[in-house]
């Protein structure tokens, strides 16, 4: 499978799992963690539920990566997430070592890869991830406008 095709092919999957955090009315973001081209790990936003600031969907996919590589190195993974990660989720990425981050759309307040900073590719840091940013953005962007005029309307 072409690059582009594949990275569409798991921003819909990490699109899935923001469409499970609407359901449980927490901020529709997702995540999906592939390595070898499989995903070994699915999550979504859950601070709401868990009442816990650290747990967005990229906080918990890695948790779940980890395990799932027995191993806190994620080397030669590859994280697709539906809006760009924040300074938390930017520097664990950083941290856990995963290789690419492709996500959907950017984060013009809280953006820590492109719109106010980039800690994934700081040139002091000893490791710096590959981004691949835009895919699928107005979808991913339409579900976060959508959320977040239905909520604005119900308060």
């Amino acid at each position: 499978m072409e690059d582009a095709h594949k990275h569409e092919y798991f921003m819909r999957q990490a699109i899935i799992e923001a469409g499970k955090a609407v359901e449980k009315d927490e901020v529709p973001v997702g995540a999906v963690i592939v390595y070898e081209d499989r995903i070994i790990a699915r999550a979504h936003n859950q601070r709401e539920m868990l009442n816990d600031p650290t747990a967005h969907a990229e906080m918990i996919a890695i948790t779940q990566a980890a395990a799932y590589l027995e191993n806190w190195r994620l080397t030669g993974t590859t994280i697709y997430v539906t809006l760009e990660p924040c300074a938390m989720c930017a520097g664990a990425l950083v941290q856990s070592r995963v290789d690419t981050l492709v996500y959907g759309t950017v984060d013009k307040k809280a953006g820590a890869c492109v719109s106010v900073m980039n800690l994934v590719q700081e040139p002091r840091f000893n490791h710096r991830l590959e981004v691949v940013p835009s895919i699928l953005a107005n979808e991913c962007k339409y579900l976060l406008q959508k959320f977040f005029l239905e909520n604005c309307r119900m308060k």
